[in-house]
């Protein structure tokens, strides 16, 4: 296959820009300070009772979230399989924006009168954000020749880092500025009418995705099944050769365990600085700004790399990185430590991720069944997730410290990274076995 025109490739990179915005400032900055802020004070003071029962308030998110994944790991697999099978994968990618963007757009009404409502929304934007990025996903390989998916993979992440990069700022002015701005009268509805933003952002770039994107080919051409049932045997089908690809599933394994890691960093470093270091909301947010800057320079640093180096190599050095960064987390004591911390969470956070869609992409055989494909890399991201705020949360609950939490996180990289020693010792062992047959 040939690399799509450039035209198709920014549009694919476009709904980075445009989804991205809810990563950076649903997940990473606003809304959990928010969330945080409003929980810690009156009436809540730390605790919040919901669905009869009370839970420390950042306990509640972590599962809140947890949960969400969960769900989404359990149907992917199904829906992206119909979506092989009947060619439609870009209508659910539609779809599964649509649920995020206008549940984003819904938080500007999460007051402690509606907390419910809140966390429901949360809950719904974060399943239409993960939902869609599978099948944003499975269109790399469709894309990009295997020679240019690093730099692909790499262009799409930096999109989204600028643009969220534009919102952040933007919502940032609105909270510094509400006092001069006629219609807002509190910090906190500021912070709301950046929700509202970023969910009509997300909703609007995003059509230039899918304007651009081609219409995908279906996998059984006129074919007399059901949609359902030709979507479970589509799942079937990609899962039996899945296990047959040893270097793949090795890559599964590691990616599981270190993108565990990974993940509930960026998911739980505000509340850790707003928590336990007791920063300002302003200065948590001028560093998120910065780690997406650097994050970047990150993510087409690991490019070229892995160009160099090889991506297996290059990982195994990111992620016993990543377990520098959990030590250094738990002996955090002054704001200057977690900015230094921060800055070098940016540099490896992009480029992990970025590589590691990429290196799936590579590693994945040739075939029409991209989204089933990627729906089992999707998958092990979300159960991941599920596993490490569940555990990050559950520590914090019994140690009362989120620093015994950050330190746990520690052994899922380690694991990672011993999965990774696997995956590239069997890529060599294969490697030297097709040059003696050659030969």
């Amino acid at each position: 296959m040939q690399t799509a025109s450039k035209k198709v490739i920014n549009g694919w990179a476009m709904y980075d820009w445009a989804n991205s915005v809810y990563n950076l400032v649903i997940t990473t900055t606003f809304f959990p300070i928010y969330y945080t802020e409003m929980t810690s004070a009156s009436p809540f003071n730390g605790q919040v009772n919901i669905w009869g029962r009370t839970f420390v308030n950042t306990a509640l998110y972590n599962y809140a979230l947890a949960f969400t994944y969960l769900v989404v790991a359990l149907i992917l697999p199904i829906l992206s399989s119909i979506a092989d099978y009947k060619g439609n994968k870009k209508r659910f990618m539609q779809a599964f924006c649509t649920i995020g963007a206008v549940s984003c757009s819904l938080l500007y009404f999460f007051t402690p009168q509606h907390f419910a409502l809140g966390v429901i929304c949360m809950m719904l934007a974060a399943f239409g954000f993960y939902g869609s990025l599978v099948f944003y996903n499975s269109y790399l390989p469709e894309i990009a020749e295997e020679k240019d998916r690093d730099h692909v993979s790499a262009k799409g992440f930096t999109y989204g880092y600028i643009g969220s990069v534009l919102m952040q700022m933007a919502g940032f002015a609105l909270v510094l500025f509400w006092n001069k701005i006629p219609f807002l009268h509190s910090t906190g509805e500021a912070v709301r009418w950046t929700f509202l933003l970023v969910g009509i952002w997300w909703l609007g770039f995003a059509q230039i995705t899918f304007r651009s994107l081609p219409k995908s080919i279906p996998s059984q051409q006129n074919s007399k099944r059901n949609f359902i049932t030709g979507g479970f045997i589509e799942l079937k089908k990609v899962f039996a050769q899945l296990v047959r690809l040893p270097v793949l599933k090795r890559f599964l394994f590691a990616f599981f365990f270190y993108n565990m890691g990974v993940q509930t960093v960026m998911l739980a470093a505000t509340n850790f600085g707003s928590k336990v270091l007791h920063l300002p909301s302003t200065n948590l947010i001028v560093t998120v700004v910065l780690i997406q800057l650097v994050a970047i320079a990150g993510a087409y640093l690991m490019s070229v790399l892995s160009t160099r180096f090889g991506n297996l190599q290059v990982l195994i050095g990111v992620v016993f990185f990543w377990v520098s960064i959990c030590v250094a987390g738990y002996y955090m004591e002054t704001a200057m430590d977690f900015y230094i911390l921060a800055l070098c969470v940016g540099l490896v956070m992009g480029g992990i991720q970025s590589l590691s869609r990429s290196t799936y992409s590579k590693l994945m055989p040739v075939t029409n069944d991209t989204a089933s494909f990627f729906s089992f890399f999707d998958v092990s991201e979300k159960i991941a997730i599920v596993i490490g705020l569940t555990a990050f949360g559950f520590i914090e609950e019994e140690t009362g410290s989120m620093r015994n939490s950050v330190l746990s996180l520690m052994v899922f990289f380690l694991i990672g990274a011993i999965g990774l020693i696997s995956a590239l010792h069997k890529q060599r062992k294969d490697k030297r076995a097709a040059v003696g047959n050659a030969s």
